[in-house]
């Protein structure tokens, strides 16, 4: 399993139509090949400021759709919102605690 984290910061009158879009897309990118989960988190202090939480079964799939139709539809009209460049990260999972 490949799990991707990344932080977006977005203008604060942009929030609201980020999470409009989110909602519109989110079964679009659940759907790609290779992406098991995906949710979306918000700060709890700082509301300009979320993450996406994503499973993918390998690295090559989310590189996968990284090169897709939606990714090039998704991403630039996302990163027209941001107040910051996004941050994001591959991590492993080390330990779950039920």
């Amino acid at each position: 399993m490949f799990i991707r984290i990344v932080k977006l910061t977005f203008h604060e009158d942009k929030v609201e139509e980020f999470v409009n879009y989110f909602e519109e897309i989110k079964s679009v990118v659940r759907n790609q090949p290779g992406c098991t989960f995906l949710e979306l988190y918000q700060d709890k202090h700082i509301k300009n400021i979320f993450f996406t939480y994503s499973y993918w079964d390998t690295e090559q799939d989310l590189d996968t759709y990284r090169h897709s139709s939606t990714f090039k539809e998704v991403w630039p009209f996302v990163k027209t919102l941001f107040s910051e460049k996004a941050e994001a990260w591959s991590v492993d999972r080390l330990v779950t605690v039920k």
